[in-house]
C-alpha cells in the first residue's frame, strides 16, 4: 500500500479523522462527537483533555487498527480559543471558545480604550470583537485570579494536540494573527509590548506555518494516540482555513462559504487587507493572506429548531421547506441566536422571527432559518466586495452544503453561484494536504479538488429576495435597543 497521511479536524461539536494517499483518495476515515459546555448565557467552553485529546486519541486509534501508520500527521481544530495553562501545559480550566462565547464585552470596549480601535485594526488587523483571544485573556484575570496566577501558556486545539504528542510549544501564523491584539499582521510576529502589557507572565509559543513540520511524536503521544514515536507533526491551524485549503481556496479573489454549526467565509487576497467590520489574517501558505467573516450561528439553528418540534425527521423538515415560496409565505428570520459577528459585531443581538401567523407550520420556520442564514450571507459578502471587489468564484464546504434547499437559496439570496466540491469531508481532508506537502509526499502546489458541480442562482427570485434583504436589515436596526435590553435580563444572573 502506497504511504498515507493523516489529518485530524476537532470541531465544535465533533472531530473527525481521515487517512488519505498522496493521490487524494481516502482510505479510511471516523468521527466521534462530543458535548459543549455552556455554563452561562453566551458561554462556550469545552474540556481540553477529554474532548480534544480524548477525541485525537480515540480517532487515531480507531484508524491505526486496520490500516498502516502514517508518514505524517496534522491536525486543526475550531479557533480562536483559549486555553491557558501552567508553565507545563496543564491547563488551568476549561477552554473558552471563539466568537461564540461573547463573555469579555467588557474587555473589549476597555481594551479598545487602552490601545486605541484604529490602532488595533492597523497593526492586528481587526477589530476587537467576541473572536479575539486577548479580551478573553483580560476577563480571567479580572474574573478569575487564582487560575490567573497560574497562566504561563496558551493553546488552541492544534496547537495543543502538538504539545500533547511532541512535547513543542508552538503556534502556527494564522491562528496567531487571530489573537488580536498580540499578533503584528504586516510584520508576522508578535506584538509584544501589548502582550507584555495584556498578560505579563504569559509564554508566547513560537512560530510557524500550518503546513511546517514542528515536532516528532514522542514516547507520551505514542502511548496518548497509537501513532508511532518518531511520526512528523505538523503546525496545523484553525479548521475553517484548513477546510478552504482542502478545496483549493488558495489563489486570490477565491472565497470559501462554509456552511457549519456556524457559518464563515474566507477570501484570499493579494495583500493585506485591513477592514473594521472583518477579520484580515495570515493565510495557510507562507507570504498569503486573506479577510474572513463569521456569522455566530447557522447549522446550530436548524439543530434547535430540530429539537423544537421534537426529533422529526429532518429530511422530512427540508421536504416541507422546498415546496415553499421564496420568503416563507412572510416570515422573516433575524439568526442572531448567539448574538452575530462579522459584520455587526454585536454580542448583544439576538434571534427573531417576524411575521408568524396561525396558518406557518414548521416547514415554514426552517425555510425561514435558511433564508436568514443566506440573508447574513449576503450582508457580509457585501462587506467583502466593499473591502477587495467581487470574488473570483465561491467554493461550498461544509456538512450544511449537502442540503440542496440551503445552497440553492444562499444562491438565489446572494446572487453568486457557488462550486461544490466532489470531497467535502472538511477541514481534515486539508490537514492530510497539509502534512502530505509538509513531508513532501507531493509538490506544494498539489490540489486535490474537484468540482462535482455548480448552483447558479435563479434570476427569478432575485426581486423577492431583494426586498426581503432589505427589511432583514432595517429588522435589525430597529429591534437592536429591545434585544439588547433582552440580552442584558438574560446575562443579569446566572
Amino acid at each position: 500500500m502506497a504511504e498515507t497521511v493523516l489529518g485530524i479536524d476537532i470541531g465544535t461539536s465533533s472531530s473527525k479523522a481521515v487517512m488519505v494517499r498522496p493521490d487524494g483518495e481516502i482510505v479510511a476515515s471516523a468521527e466521534r462527537a462530543h458535548e459543549l459546555s455552556t455554563p452561562r448565557p453566551g458561554w462556550f467552553e469545552q474540556d481540553a483533555d477529554a474532548v480534544w485529546l480524548g477525541d485525537v486519541g480515540v480517532l487515531c486509534r480507531e484508524l491505526l487498527l486496520e490500516h498502516p501508520s502514517p508518514a505524517a500527521v496534522c491536525v486543526s481544530g475550531m479557533g480562536p480559543c483559549v486555553l491557558a495553562s501552567d508553565s507545563k501545559g496543564r491547563p488551568v480550566r476549561p477552554a473558552i471558545l471563539y466568537g461564540i462565547d461573547s463573555r469579555a464585552t467588557r474587555e473589549i470596549e476597555e481594551l479598545e480604550l487602552r490601545y486605541g480601535a484604529e490602532a488595533i485594526v492597523a497593526r492586528g488587523g481587526s477589530r476587537l470583537s467576541t473572536q479575539a483571544v486577548g479580551p478573553k485573556l483580560a476577563w480571567l484575570s479580572r474574573n478569575e485570579p487564582e487560575s490567573w496566577a497560574r497562566v504561563r501558556r496558551l493553546f488552541m486545539p492544534s496547537s495543543y494536540a502538538v504539545f500533547r504528542l511532541t512535547g513543542e510549544y508552538v503556534l502556527d501564523h494564522h491562528s496567531a494573527s487571530q489573537c488580536d491584539p498580540l499578533y503584528e499582521l504586516v510584520t508576522g510576529t508578535w506584538a509584544e509590548d501589548w502582550a507584555t502589557d495584556l498578560a505579563p507572565e504569559l509564554e508566547l509559543p513560537r512560530l510557524a506555518w500550518p503546513g511546517e513540520p514542528v515536532g516528532l511524536v514522542n514516547a507520551a503521544g505514542e502511548e496518548a494516540t497509537g501513532i508511532p514515536k518518531g511520526t512528523p507533526l505538523m503546525a496545523g491551524t484553525i479548521d475553517a482555513w484548513a477546510e478552504a485549503f482542502s478545496v483549493g481556496v488558495r489563489q486570490p479573489g477565491d472565497l470559501m462559504v462554509m456552511y457549519g454549526s456556524t457559518m464563515f467565509l474566507i477570501q484570499m487576497t493579494d495583500r493585506p487587507v485591513t477592514h473594521a467590520k472583518l477579520w484580515a489574517t495570515r493565510g495557510v501558505e507562507p507570504g498569503t493572506n486573506s479577510l474572513a467573516a463569521g456569522m455566530a450561528t447557522s447549522g446550530t439553528i436548524t439543530n434547535w429548531l430540530r429539537d423544537l418540534v421534537g426529533g422529526t425527521a429532518f429530511d422530512k423538515l427540508i421536504a416541507e421547506a422546498r415546496e415553499l415560496p421564496p420568503g416563507a409565505r412572510g416570515l422573516l428570520m433575524l439568526p442572531y441566536f448567539a448574538g452575530e459577528r462579522s459584520p455587526l459585531f454585536d454580542p448583544h443581538a439576538r434571534g427573531l422571527i417576524a411575521g408568524l401567523t396561525l396558518s406557518h407550520r414548521r416547514g415554514h420556520l426552517l425555510r425561514a432559518t435558511y433564508e436568514g442564514t443566506a440573508f447574513g450571507v449576503r450582508h457580509n459578502l457585501e462587506v467583502l466586495q466593499e473591502a477587495v471587489g467581487d470574488p473570483r468564484r465561491l467554493v461550498a464546504v461544509g456538512g450544511g452544503s449537502q442540503s440542496d434547499v440551503w445552497l440553492q437559496i444562499v444562491s438565489d439570496v446572494t446572487g453568486y453561484a457557488q462550486e461544490l466540491p466532489c470531497e467535502t469531508i472538511g477541514a481534515s481532508y486539508g490537514d492530510a494536504l497539509l502534512a502530505a506537502i509538509g513531508v513532501g509526499l507531493v509538490a506544494a502546489d498539489a490540489d486535490w479538488t474537484q468540482v462535482a458541480r455548480v448552483i447558479e442562482p435563479d434570476a427569478r427570485t432575485a426581486s423577492t429576495y431583494d426586498e426581503l434583504f432589505g427589511l432583514f436589515r432595517q429588522l435589525y436596526e430597529q429591534t437592536a435597543e429591545i434585544c439588547h435590553a433582552l440580552a442584558e435580563l438574560q446575562t443579569a444572573r446566572p
